[in-house]
């Protein structure tokens, strides 16, 4: 936001929400051509990211590192299930906790998955300092979003 006295607080271009929202639709729109020949949706391929750092995770693990509340995740893992990359069972020792568990096909994907980083930051054809400088600020901004100041 602009700190002139003449800026209109309520100008479109002003807002951060408009900007934070307008540039996900534009990075996520990159990543469709490139996550398809990999079967997955962006939101799949969150999951998948997720799950290749560690598998088998809890429901609500996973749900926790995503951000997204299990009405939201339970269809992504459904139709992931259904492709054959991750299982879904009770887990053994808490029969309330779901343990999402990736497949040897889901594992085997992440070999094929990992062009992808490189094919975005090609896409965006911006440097890579300049994109790492922009993830962390928006680390900070989720983290002030989410734990916002008293």
């Amino acid at each position: 936001m602009t700190s002139s006295p003449t800026a209109d607080l309520l100008q479109l271009d002003q807002q951060v929400c408009y900007a934070l929202a307008a540039a996900s639709r534009s990075v996520i729109a990159l990543y469709r051509p490139v996550l398809e020949p990999l079967g997955l949706t962006h939101p799949q391929y969150l999951v998948m990211l997720a799950l290749w750092e560690s598998s088998p995770r809890t429901l609500a693990d996973l749900g926790g590192s995503l951000m997204l509340e299990s009405a939201t995740l339970s269809p992504l893992l459904k139709r992931l299930e259904a492709a054959g990359l991750v299982t879904r069972a009770r887990n053994a020792d808490d029969e309330r906790a779901l343990a999402i568990e990736l497949t040897p096909a889901g594992v085997a994907l992440r070999t094929r998955a990992l062009e992808v980083p490189g094919r975005i930051i090609a896409e965006l054809g911006l440097p890579l300092s300049e994109l790492e400088s922009l993830r962390d600020s928006l680390h900070t901004v989720i983290a002030a979003a989410t734990h916002p100041a008293p």
